[in-house]
């Protein structure tokens, strides 16, 4: 890889730390306007499932467009309008302003995920690729651990409006590197029948300094031929079975990693452990995230994907079995709770690798997009079913217990997978697997 290469893949993980701040800010936050503003619970409850819903709309939509007019157009107009929408939500003095600008922001956040990993995908080599685009998605995790101690920090000191200021602002500080460093992927450029000396330009500017790539054999027939829509590319043919597939596993995983963390410091003060401690138990279990997501970048590199994932699906099953067993044990639950945050963010990380290298480059955002639009209605799901449970009186053991059902339908999903991609190679496009790399891809 390259240093150009590798500035892809930070300003990837950059991108993704927006993600993660706006799920711990907005934790913060609600709370905070519902006792200064005296906002009904119900108003709070809307405004929460709206903003999943604007971003599964950003997301579903920018998909498509990326891939009809390219990656960094999107990428930037995804950051501008999310951070100002966050850092305008610091301005407002009613509910009904602030309600408008977090819908607005959550549009261009719901459009930044699926891009950001298409584009950190486009400009990685292949053999890298599955790991770069694991390592970006990382950030997600960092961001969550940073909001967190900005929250901690800024919040007792200032209040929450000079919060939702600096994680609106910060991202947009990102916008000058991405259009200055960022070349729009080489399948879009020929897809939209580009001069061949631009594209060769944008190639150049990627690959090691003083590369040759003037041998770089271009294939420009799509440019003379109205490309296939990036939609029917993934819901065509086998690739549908594999498109569903992934549905599945990401909305099974999102869920299910939601419903732990939402109704953890909850079960377990059931169960008899503190306040204190049921904090620190989603503490270790946000840690653990991240040395997961890092950690998996890297094993992605030496080891089959669909291997890794099912490995770390087949742990979890295991975490929540411990977990039952040690639920009011609170060293033993600490410990239990660490592998789970150690293993479910990493699945999750692995998905997105896996879902980046499932398209040919002219549907790969779509297809992106669209399964993470999926994957965040797992959360508004879990949501529900977990509210049922705790007001059944469910125990933590009990709670934790039933999340081995989604974890094992993600393995034999997986393994599903695995088979499909060592299947026969099809013609076209319906094959369940990557189109064979073009050679402007390989560098």
């Amino acid at each position: 890889m390259s240093r150009r290469q590798w500035l892809i893949v930070v300003l990837g993980l950059l991108m993704m730390v927006a993600d993660g701040l706006d799920s711990t800010i907005a934790s913060f936050v609600y709370p905070r306007i519902k006792d200064d503003w005296g906002t009904d619970m119900s108003v709070v409850t809307a405004i929460v499932t709206l903003s999943v819903v604007a971003m599964v709309a950003g997301g579903t939509a920018a998909g498509p467009l990326a891939d009809r007019y390219g990656r960094k157009g999107v990428t930037v107009t995804g950051i501008l309008v999310f951070g100002l929408g966050t850092a305008g939500m610091g301005l407002t003095q009613n509910v009904g302003a602030f309600a408008g600008l977090r819908l607005v922001a959550c549009l261009g956040l719901g459009a930044i995920l699926p891009t950001v990993m298409a584009m950190v995908a486009d400009w990685t080599p292949a053999a890298r690729r599955v790991q770069m685009v694991a390592l970006a998605f990382a950030g997600v995790t960092a961001g969550i651990i940073v909001g967190g101690v900005l929250a901690s920090v800024l919040i007792p000191a200032v209040g929450w409006p000079p919060l939702m200021a600096v994680c609106g602002i910060a991202p947009l500080l990102l916008i000058p590197a991405v259009v200055r460093y960022v070349p729009e992927p080489v399948s879009t450029l020929t897809a939209l029948g580009r001069p061949e000396e631009e594209v060769r330009k944008a190639l150049s500017a990627a690959v090691a300094a003083g590369q040759d790539v003037s041998h770089v054999a271009l294939d420009q027939t799509s440019a003379q031929r109205r490309p296939e829509s990036a939609a029917r590319v993934v819901m065509s043919g086998d690739l549908a079975r594999t498109t569903v597939l992934l549905w599945v596993c990401f909305f099974l995983a999102q869920g299910t990693a939601a419903l732990l963390i939402t109704y953890l410091p909850l079960l377990a003060e059931r169960t008899g452990l503190t306040a204190a401690q049921a904090a620190v138990a989603v503490a270790a279990f946000g840690w653990g995230g991240l040395i997961g997501q890092l950690a998996v970048s890297f094993v992605l590199k030496r080891f089959d994907r669909f291997g890794v994932l099912s490995a770390l699906w087949m742990l979890s099953v295991l975490g929540f079995v411990a977990a039952a067993l040690w639920a009011a044990q609170f060293a033993a639950l600490l410990a239990v709770v660490f592998v789970l945050g150690l293993c479910l963010p990493a699945a999750n990380s692995a998905l997105q690798a896996i879902a980046a290298v499932a398209y040919p480059p002219s549907a790969r955002a779509t297809g992106v997009s669209w399964a993470n639009s999926v994957g965040k209605l797992g959360p508004v799901a879990s949501g529900l079913l977990g509210g049922l449970m705790v007001d059944a009186g469910w125990t933590l053991g009990a709670v934790v217990l039933v999340l081995v059902i989604p974890v094992a339908i993600c393995l034999a999903a997986t393994l599903r997978l695995r088979a499909r991609s060592r299947g026969p190679q099809t013609e076209g496009l319906s094959t369940p697997h990557p189109l064979p790399t073009p050679a402007s891809e390989r560098v």
